[in-house]
């Protein structure tokens, strides 16, 4: 795609099982484009099949102003960087958001984040103008509303000096500064953060960002990242937070449910039908066998070193 500077640069994260939800994603964003912006999309790849990679492209191959660079998860981290071994059930991959400076060139100096589980409802260009005004981030309130908050936020908050009442934001949606994260090194400083305080990492990318950020990140109107629990009557962006609409155990915002239904029926996976509940479990238990895996295999390889003559 022809270079320009003002190309709007977006990033998402995507394994095999959610390449469903990321291709109503995909029509909900070139639907409500206003067709004048230039898009850069980099999709980080864990593990789609090339039946559905083949499905995804499909989508957006004819899109004169939409330029797609797929990349393998292994190829966002890296080598240099040992992941945080939390004991969450989310996937490894959601610590790509926090490489975003290290994997897009250098060129780059601003992305939009968006999580696979998103839809768009309005034109990206309004929320890539959006005045950043010297911070490295712009985000919506989480649900959990501060950083006491019990269920999520910050437990240890106190003992990291960070005020309760301070607010605790999302990172489904981002707006970042890639040159204030570049000259500051954010992500190291992010990923010392989360392993330093592993025990109190429950949402693992979430907390990081939010103790690094406290207090100095730029919020944004609610409609930005709408979540499927509330009903914002004009969204935005569309979040399915929690349950996703893809299984038959989803009972949040109805109207959202068919605002993806009916993007997903302009695609490859239009004749999807929502799965039982136990996928989702499934998926779960897959991604902490993985990180039981990732860390048998830390462990191996420091015995290794420190057995080595």
């Amino acid at each position: 795609m022809k270079k320009n500077k003002e190309n709007i640069t977006l990033v998402t994260v995507c394994d095999n099982h959610f390449a469903v939800m990321l291709a109503a994603l995909l029509k909900s964003i070139l639907t409500n484009q206003n067709g004048t912006g230039l898009f850069s999309l980099y999709i980080v790849d864990d593990g789609i099949s090339r039946k559905n990679r083949r499905r995804l492209d499909s989508i957006i191959m004819h899109t004169a102003n939409f330029g797609v660079n797929w990349l393998p998860i292994k190829k966002a981290f890296p080598s240099n960087i040992e992941l945080p071994l939390d004991g969450s059930a989310f996937p490894l991959s959601v610590y790509a958001r926090i490489c975003i400076p290290y994997f897009l060139p250098d060129t780059v100096e601003k992305a939009i984040y968006l999580d696979a589980d998103t839809l768009v409802e309005n034109g990206l260009e309004e929320l890539w103008n959006v005045d950043m005004s010297g911070y490295g981030l712009a985000a919506v309130t989480d649900k959990a509303t501060t950083v006491s908050t019990r269920w999520a936020g910050i437990k240890n908050y106190a003992a990291l000096g960070i005020p309760a009442d301070s607010l605790y934001f999302n990172t489904g949606v981002l707006i970042m500064d890639l040159k204030k994260w570049r000259e500051e090194d954010i992500p190291s400083h992010v990923f010392k953060c989360i392993k330093e305080n592993i025990k109190y990492a429950t949402f693992p990318d979430q907390y990081g960002l939010n103790v690094y950020f406290a207090n100095k990140w730029l919020a944004l109107p609610a409609h930005w990242n709408s979540y499927a629990q509330d009903d914002i009557i004009d969204p935005k962006i569309i979040h399915f937070t929690g349950m996703k609409p893809i299984y038959r155990g989803y009972q949040f915002n109805q109207a959202y449910k068919r605002r993806f239904f009916e993007y997903l029926s302009s695609t490859p996976f239009r004749k999807f039908k929502p799965k039982s509940s136990y996928f989702r479990l499934l998926s779960k238990m897959m991604h902490v066998l993985e990180k039981k895996q990732s860390a048998l295999t830390q462990w191996i390889r420091e015995v290794k070193v420190t057995l080595s003559p």
